[in-house]
Formats: C-alpha cells, sequence, structure tokens
C-alpha cells in the first residue's frame, strides 16, 4: 500500500478540530492534490508538484500570495516529489507515479534528463547538499544515486521490505538518510562516499511519512504512529519523542533560521516544534487535507499542499518577531 493510499484511508475518519485565529487563505494552483512543495535556495521560488501530472513555479510575493511563472508538463502520472538544485538555479528535480524521475532545465520549461530504473512509484528525490548527487526511492523499495550532470544512475543502494516514502541529505552530504513502510518501520542511515548502509534507527511503530536533518547529526522524523522522533545519528539512537499528536502527521520540514521543525497532518493540522519542548510552539487547522510543508527561507512561515489542490501560506511567527 502506498503512502497516498494508506493516507486516503485516514482522512474519513479524521476529526475536525477548532483552532483559535483566522485561516490563512488557501490559494488554488492545482487540479488535483497538490503532494510536495519546496523553496528555492534564495527563497524567492516556489515549485509545487500535483497528482494533475504537472509541476509548477510560482513567485513568492511578500504578502504571502503566489504568482504562478512556469508550468513543467511531461510527466504521465502524479508527481510525488519535487526538489531544487542547491546551486544551480536553473534546475528542478521531480519524481513520479510514472516510475521515473526527471531533471528540468527551468529556463526552458523542458526535461533535462529523464531517469528511468525504478519500476514502481518514485516517490522521493534530493540533491545532495553540493549538487553533484540525487537520490530517489519509491514503491520498489529501492533507493538509488544518479549523476545529476548527465543522468545516469550511479548506484542502487539497495532495498527496505516496504515502500520508501523519503529521502533526505545530511547537511555536510555525507549520509543520506531513507525511510517509509516494511514490517519495522526502519529509518536507514547510507554513506554517500561508500555507497553502503551504515545503521537503522529504530523505534518508530508505524510507518515513517517523513524525515528532515536539523544538523549532521541530528534527525527528526515524522510517522503514522503519531510521534516527532528526534535521534542521534552517530549513535543510532532516539533522543526524544514528541506527541502523541493529534492527527497523523504526513510531512515534515527543519528550518535553519528558526531552528525548529513544522508538521504538516492528514487532517490539515500544521504544528511548528522546538526539539527541546513537549508541546508545539505554534499550531493552526487548515481545513482540509494536508500532504507537504515547506519553511520560506527566514523561517517566518510555511508553505502547505493540500488535497483540494490547493497551497497555503501561513505565517508560524508573530509580526516583529
Amino acid at each position: 500500500m502506498t503512502r497516498l493510499r494508506f493516507a486516503l484511508f485516514f482522512v474519513g475518519i479524521l476529526s475536525t478540530m477548532s483552532f483559535a485565529g483566522a485561516q490563512p487563505t488557501p490559494q488554488k494552483a492545482h487540479s488535483a492534490l497538490v503532494h510536495a512543495v519546496a523553496v528555492s535556495p534564495d527563497g524567492k521560488t516556489l515549485a509545487t508538484a500535483g497528482f494533475d501530472n504537472v509541476v509548477k513555479l510560482w513567485d513568492l510575493v511578500s504578502d504571502g500570495t503566489i504568482k504562478e511563472k512556469k508550468v513543467l508538463a511531461g510527466h504521465t502520472g502524479p508527481v510525488y516529489a519535487v526538489a531544487f538544485h542547491p546551486t544551480d538555479a536553473k534546475l528542478v528535480a521531480t519524481a513520479s507515479q510514472d516510475k521515473t524521475a526527471r531533471i528540468w532545465d527551468v529556463t526552458d520549461g523542458k526535461t533535462k534528463f529523464e531517469l528511468k530504473g525504478h519500476t514502481d512509484i518514485v516517490d522521493a528525490i534530493a540533491f545532495s547538499p553540493d549538487g553533484k548527487t540525487l537520490a530517489t526511492a519509491g514503491a520498489d523499495k529501492s533507493v538509488r544515486l544518479w549523476n545529476p550532470v548527465d543522468g545516469k544512475e550511479v548506484k542502487n543502494l539497495g532495498a527496505h521490505d516496504g515502500s520508501v516514502y523519503v529521502v533526505a541529505f545530511s547537511p555536510d552530504g555525507k549520509t543520506l538518510a531513507t525511510a517509509g513502510a516494511g514490517k519495522d518501520s526502519l529509518i536507514k542511515l547510507w554513506s554517500v562516499k561508500d555507497q553502503k548502509e551504515l545503521k537503522q534507527l529504530k523505534g518508530h511503530e508505524q510507518p515513517v511519512t517523513s524525515i528532515a536533518f536539523a544538523d549532521d547529526k541530528v534527525l527528526v522524523s515524522a510517522s503514522m504512529d503519531r510521534t516527532i522522533r528526534v535521534w542521534n545519528v552517530v549513535d543510532a539512537k532516539e533522543t526524544k519523542k514528541l506527541g502523541p499528536t493529534t492527527d497523523d502527521p504526513y510531512a515534515i520540514t527543519w528550518s535553519e533560521k528558526a531552528k525548529t521543525a513544522a508538521v504538516c497532518g492528514y487532517s490539515g493540522q500544521i504544528t511548528v516544534w522546538a526539539l527541546d519542548a513537549d508541546k508545539p510552539k505554534f499550531t493552526k487547522a487548515i481545513k482540509n487535507p494536508g500532504y507537504c510543508v515547506a519553511f520560506g527561507l527566514d523561517g517566518t512561515f510555511v508553505v502547505t499542499g493540500h488535497d483540494n489542490g490547493t497551497v497555503v501560506v501561513t505565517p508560524v511567527t508573530p509580526p516583529g518577531k
């Protein structure tokens, strides 16, 4: 069962929750579910990936609105993930249900390379911090490394025992973390240089839906066991368990600027966590199931993507703070 199918099972049984404060204004972005959002390294561009098979690029405006500037069309199935190249503003990578990943040249909106090798949905994609390696993973249980310069597969690292939903590089680029379903709900750590498995992080009791590095030694994860966990990747030990959350968390992201993690849940709930706290420092409910979250460059707002094809820009710090 894919992560989305698992998600849709829970959407129907989620309770409706009331939170204080006005609702941010959703902005229609796609004609189907928005499964991934990403903010460019300079903070000026938003990428959204939809189940209408396209990726869109938007200007991020200071008042919280977005303005469409380009559509990347070519995938023949829903787009599950999108990532900006860390140093080359022309390049964006995407992953799709059509069993391919793509690297796009956004100057002309065309595919630069189509990456073929996966035999099922490609759920996840990420560039290494230096931009020299691209990682993908998917429902075929495999984790693969690619060369973004020529689009060729470098290494099939190996497999989980279930679908792999997420990949994340450490800030120093030395470690790749991967996670998903499977009988043990493992997070695996891989050496990028040696191209082999290093360690396993064990503790989650249900599929791991998202992961993010806080620094080279600290990883945070979200799971359908309704917990957010903090890990020391050097010792492969859990150092903190946050939650239980009030709904099933689907996506997690880290802001280096704000030193906080943001989580988007299946019910649309957004929470922001300091890793040394037991409760979220910010909570907001968006009235539609949410599947992805990304911080703005300065950590003062998050962008979330939702089941009804909308994206929402939500301030997460008080004005002037």
